[in-house]
């Protein structure tokens, strides 16, 4: 029975795709243009992903980032969708990009749980957490690394992280839970060595027990001497680029560095007048990575206590190098506000805040100013903008601040500042918005991480729309831009976060700006005012503590000649940063950091 059955149901199937024979020609047909329309597709992506991998070698990484976001989307067709996602990961990795790399890195474990290639994805990942400093998180990554084609590059990874960490608690913490690792043992030996008085000699004896280390190699109770000179030689890798200058009287292609430059030297000739003797060495990188390691090579390069320089971070990576290498103190970009420029050379240090800090002490100060402490928070897609807020969002919520709403803006969303700020419900007779979607005081304060003016163009409108007692908190470099009225940075109260305020009326400027005149013939633009400060303080510091500075910057504060001056942290950046507003038609610092 169940015999017959079968072939009743073959028979009805047989009998069900019997057509005319035009039909069945069709029928071929349609099925031979779908699988090569499919195989068209196929040939596309393949295609992409192999231009999209070229732009990877060849070091284009910014052109193969776009290349492979396409590709990294799932399609039927598409062969490619998790090494696209990697190679796009890696790109963002490689131009700088830290928190974009690490969300698609950390996308891809979620997506692809089964992906045999997640041993390189947790490599990468913990790279970067080691860069960010945040060891738990890198070492757990390091853990579900099962390939030991792996275990060299992380043993150097881990060892280049842990050497600038002395905190013997955290150490000890992260020992704790990576009992059988050598290089959180090794880190929280030299910790443990460096302590005056030595205390923890049983934990010492434990763990060189354990590995079978000599303890005294690791107790070094002397601390780096201080080494004070009768010149100090600061090294400028900056690109010039000479070989495209024109002559004549106009302005330059790379103006800013040049002003960057003369600033420096007008310090120089100032220190020499204080008895501080500072050589500036000047060379021109003309912004090629290789005429930068050429230059690297000059015996008198060893020689210098400050590298400064090459302003630009896919030029850093040998100047890192060779400054961690020989152990000299080197400042990137004096300009910058990004930490990714600090490496793990623990000889790097930021002039200027972090963009991190920048966060923390927004934070701060609207807890000190503001009696309302409900906020919202606006930042851009960039990374610096990411970290910005973030930083900002932690920092204030542990003061006691509430966010009440955070949004990344990007430029098709924009518009949602004004929809959430200024949406009125209410009216006068005249028209005139009078109560707001988001009722008047209702909040307190709004802090953009941001310096797109398409973002922090539409916070500041929308709040003057309103006309209530909001605070708008933001950054110096908006007064660069002339996409605000100045006068609505009054009306509105608009505190901006300026590590580098200068008081044109005190008479340090006076006198900065009348030399300057003088010499060149021009008022010195902010390039040449920063260049200025820059090394005027680095040749306080020099004077006051020697080559290896470092430390005691961390305990004390270089006063300014311009500026409010400069303080490291342990984070290597400064923590100095001042708040000013417009106060009757003049800027003022409204706190004294």
């Amino acid at each position: 029975m169940r015999k017959n059955s079968n072939w009743s149901i073959v028979n009805s199937w047989s009998l069900k795709i019997h057509k005319p024979r035009s039909f069945r020609f069709q029928l071929l047909f349609i099925v031979i243009y779908f699988f090569s329309v499919s195989a068209v597709t196929a040939q596309d992506f393949k295609k992409q992903y192999r231009k999209a991998k070229e732009l990877f070698t060849d070091g284009n990484y910014s052109a193969a980032l776009d290349a492979f976001k396409p590709l990294g989307v799932y399609d039927k067709n598409n062969p490619y969708p998790e090494y696209a996602s990697f190679y796009y990961a890696l790109s963002a990795q490689r131009l700088g990009f830290t928190t974009l790399a690490k969300e698609s890195f950390s996308q891809i474990k979620k997506i692809y749980p089964q992906w045999d290639k997640l041993d390189e994805v947790n490599y990468w990942l913990a790279k970067i957490y080691f860069e960010q400093h945040e060891y738990f998180h890198a070492f757990l990554l390091a853990k579900e690394i099962n390939s030991t084609s792996f275990a060299e590059d992380l043993t150097a990874m881990k060892r280049v992280a842990l050497i600038s960490l002395d905190d013997a608690e955290t150490l000890k913490m992260l020992f704790e839970e990576n009992p059988e690792d050598e290089e959180a043992a090794r880190a929280l030996m030299r910790a443990i060595g460096k302590q005056l008085p030595l205390t923890d000699t049983i934990l010492l004896d434990s763990i060189s027990k354990k590995f079978r280390w000599n303890k005294e190699d690791f107790i070094s109770n002397q601390t780096q001497k201080p080494v004070f000179k009768d010149r100090y030689r600061i090294a400028l890798l900056l690109p010039f680029r000479t070989s495209t200058l024109d002559p004549g009287p106009g302005k330059k292609k790379g103006q800013f560095v040049l002003d960057l430059y003369q600033g420096m030297k007008q310090a120089a000739d100032s220190l020499l007048g204080e008895g501080i003797l500072i050589d500036l060495l000047a060379y021109d990188t003309d912004h090629d990575i290789e005429e930068v390691k050429r230059l690297l090579k000059e015996d008198e390069m060893k020689g210098a206590d400050v590298i400064v320089g090459p302003l630009f971070s896919d030029d850093a990576k040998p100047v890192q190098e060779f400054s961690q290498a020989n152990k000299i103190n080197l400042v990137v970009n004096p300009l910058s506000f990004n930490s990714d420029l600090l490496g793990l050379n623990p000889m790097a240090f930021l002039f200027q805040p972090s963009h991190a800090t920048l966060g923390e002490r927004s934070a701060e100060m609207l807890t000190s100013k503001v009696s309302n402490k409900k906020c919202l928070v606006f930042y851009g897609e960039s990374p610096k903008d990411s970290i910005m807020a973030f930083s900002f969002m932690r920092k204030a919520i542990s003061l006691g601040l509430t966010i009440v709403y955070a949004e990344e803006v990007r430029a098709e969303t924009s518009a949602n500042i004004l929809t959430t700020l200024a949406t009125a419900t209410e009216f006068d007779e005249w028209k005139n918005p009078k109560q707001f979607k988001l009722k008047l005081d209702s909040i307190g304060s709004v802090f953009v991480a941001s310096d797109d003016p398409l973002i922090y163009t539409k916070v500041i409108n929308s709040v003057e729309t309103r006309g209530d007692s909001v605070v708008v908190v933001g950054q110096e470099n908006w007064l660069e831009d002339n996409s605000v009225d100045m006068s609505k940075f009054e009306r509105v109260k608009i505190a901006l976060a300026s590590p580098n305020f200068t008081s044109i009326s005190d008479e340090p400027y006076i006198k900065f700006r009348r030399k300057y005149l003088h010499t060149h013939g021009i008022l010195p633009g902010s390039y040449a005012q920063k260049g200025y400060e820059f090394i005027m303080v680095l040749g306080h510091a020099l004077k006051k503590y020697g080559v290896y500075f470092q430390e005691n910057l961390m305990n004390d504060r270089i006063p300014g000649v311009l500026t409010f001056g400069y303080q490291m942290q342990a984070t290597h950046d400064n923590k100095v940063v001042p708040f000013i507003s417009f106060r009757g038609g003049r800027l003022e610092a409204i706190n004294k950091p």
